[in-house]
């Protein structure tokens, strides 16, 4: 098969496409023909190299992923050949406590697609049979390989850390983004009302359009003293953060009382810092976040497959050409999410 790999971490010039061995199937397992495979931010850090971190090499990144069943393994049963489906990028033992109880995120051996194992940046991925989701026929690859991780984060992230209901008033960090713009429109079907910020003229009409009852620009206003001033002092119920160091003073200030931030990244830091006087005396919440219950995706894919809300794709790129795509997430320039294609 045709894959894009690194051997060795650096720059965009280590990704390669190239010829690799077609990956084995084993019993429990399924291969999927990749039709497209979604970028993250994981898949630049993966690339960069991480701290603490030793990646299979050569490595094949990709957690989004959507395709068709070219080959079904023993002991798999309901799954078929030429199936169209997306995948649930988390991977978990299955047998654990958490795993039984439906907490398969907090499992001992939770895993990303293409993370410690092989993911989407090929023309074919093997999976459990477990992470496999079929798709109805009128939603199309691109939108199924854009979906799940943003839209599982999101969806934990308001649930699960926030405890999102339509009496919230929520501040989602950078519409942007995969997960704010999967932020905003979920908010936004819970009839919520949505702050957001945006970068720019363009980035902040856009995110209008995705539903946000009002829009910040961060490039020429004070976030949190806008967010004060809409909601007549009052601040936020729920703050959705994965930005880091450059808006996380901003975010904390725009909380109510009692409020709760909930955090799933730090794309540009990590080091923030917290007074703790504001924490205590404002009896603030702060929640970490990472992915989300298999559940949970399939309560958020039930909105994707109803028409309530979908992906919003910011470019396509060919498999071939996965090195423009990592810059293009790179330079920040992106409105949602940037898709490689294979064999649509």
């Amino acid at each position: 098969m045709k894959a894009v790999r690194f051997h060795a971490h650096g720059g965009t010039d280590v990704l390669q496409y190239e010829d690799a061995p077609d990956p084995q199937v084993h019993a429990g397992h399924v291969c999927i023909r990749v039709a497209a495979c979604a970028l993250n931010h994981l898949d630049l850090w993966q690339r960069r190299g991480l701290d603490r971190v030793r990646l299979p090499m050569p490595h094949i990144s990709g957690a989004d992923i959507s395709g068709t069943i070219a080959e079904v393994g023993a002991d798999v049963a309901g799954l078929t050949v030429g199936q169209r489906v997306m995948l649930q990028p988390g991977v978990s033992c299955g047998r654990c406590e958490k795993c039984l109880s439906g907490r398969d995120f907090l499992c001992r051996s939770y895993d990303v697609l293409g993370y410690q194992s092989a993911g989407g940046y090929a023309e074919l991925v093997v999976v459990p049979a477990a992470n496999v989701i079929p798709i109805p026929d009128h939603i199309d690859f691109i939108s199924a390989a854009a979906f799940p991780l943003t839209f599982l984060t999101a969806w934990h992230m308001l649930y699960g850390g926030g405890g999102l209901t339509s009496a919230s008033t929520v501040l989602v960090v950078a519409a942007g983004s995969g997960v704010g713009q999967a932020a905003v429109q979920i908010a936004k079907a819970a009839r919520a009302r949505v702050i957001t910020t945006a970068r720019g003229a363009d980035k902040c009409a856009r995110a209008l359009a995705l539903g946000a009852d009002h829009v910040v620009d961060s490039t020429t206003e004070d976030v949190a003293k806008r967010v004060k001033t809409l909601t007549d002092g009052r601040g936020v119920d729920i703050v959705i953060e994965h930005v880091g160091v450059a808006t996380w003073d901003a975010s904390v200030c725009s909380l109510t009382t009692g409020g709760r931030l909930v955090t799933c990244g730090a794309t540009t830091g990590y080091d923030a810092t917290l007074d703790l006087r504001h924490l205590f005396a404002r009896q603030l919440t702060f929640v970490g976040s990472y992915m989300g219950a298999k559940q949970e995706l399939l309560q958020a894919a039930d909105g994707l497959f109803r028409g309530w809300f979908a992906p919003v794709i910011d470019q396509t790129f060919p498999l071939a050409e996965a090195r423009a795509a990592h810059e293009r997430l790179e330079s920040g320039a992106q409105f949602g999410k940037i898709v490689l294609t294979s064999t649509i």
